[in-house]
């Protein structure tokens, strides 16, 4: 018996060979695993998670009987610049009832969307971005071009060409309407005599800051920061975050990069398909 148990084991030469024979395979494994996880964040992966997250979002608005969508907006970080922000996909629905109710209400029930709870914010990948190149919140002189695009402007203006929303009525249609997103409380900001509000994903930029909020929500107080309720898109472009970030520190973000891109990414109003603006899918 003791005979047959020191057989059993392997000696040094043995383990050398497996665990260099083991070393060998993983190193010849590493790029075919680095090219895969790389396949999940190229730009035609990206469009394929947008086009899923449309998906649901009609079939919310549908079964809510209520305009829902999908949000596109970057996280508030202080400590880093907005370029560098990671930006996520939120689930929105129509909820009239966070409109104030004093005498100085000037918001519209009709506008107002709030988070849906139950569903967690999709993080796109770091190496894309989406944008939809229109300036809902912020007048400039002139096109978007890259005068707008100067130091002092720049991260304002790149704040709200990456928050924008896409809507869909219940019927499912594509529709175009002002979105102004809110906590689910309804709260204005906090120089106002409200309570503070608890919502984990958009809140007031005060409730934002000290961790409370992923998002900061469309209020007044934002406008200049890019960040105020504008009509909901039918269209917007994926771009890569490297070649962008490049330009845009050169100043020259829309005539060395963007401008580049070629045809926008449409969505069909009747299906919610992505679609390019050929009409190809």
């Amino acid at each position: 018996m003791k005979a047959k148990a020191r057989q059993s084991g392997m000696t040094l030469t043995e383990m050398t060979v497996v665990i260099l024979a083991a070393a060998l395979l993983a190193s010849l494994a590493a790029p075919a695993v680095r090219g895969l996880l790389g396949s999940f964040e190229s730009p035609g992966s990206t469009r394929a998670m947008i086009s899923a997250a449309m998906a649901s979002a009609r079939a919310i608005a549908a079964k809510e009987h209520r305009y829902a969508g999908i949000r596109f907006q970057k996280a508030y970080d202080a400590k880093l610049p907005t370029v560098d922000c990671p930006q996520y996909m939120i689930f929105i629905i129509h909820d009239p009832n966070l409109a104030r109710k004093d005498p100085c209400d000037y918001e519209l029930p009709s506008r107002l969307f709030r988070a849906v709870e139950g569903l967690k914010p999709i993080r796109l990948p770091d190496s894309v971005g989406v944008m939809d190149l229109e300036l809902g919140s912020i007048s400039v002189p002139g096109p978007l071009a890259d005068d707008v695009f100067e130091p002092g402007l720049k991260d304002r203006i790149l704040t709200d060409t990456t928050t924008f929303s896409v809507v869909f009525a219940p019927s499912g249609k594509l529709v175009i309407r002002g979105v102004q997103t809110r906590n689910r409380d309804g709260y204005p900001p906090s120089e106002l005599p409200f309570p503070r509000s608890y919502d984990d994903v958009f809140n007031k930029l005060q409730e934002v800051a000290r961790g409370t909020g992923m998002f900061v929500q469309d209020d007044d107080e934002n406008q200049g920061s890019g960040l105020w309720q504008e009509l909901s898109r039918s269209s917007f472009i994926i771009y890569e975050t490297a070649k962008f970030k490049k330009a845009y520190e050169r100043g020259r973000a829309y005539s060395e990069y963007l401008a580049l891109l070629g045809s926008k990414i449409c969505i069909n109003p009747y299906t919610g398909a992505l679609i390019s603006e050929s009409g190809s899918q």
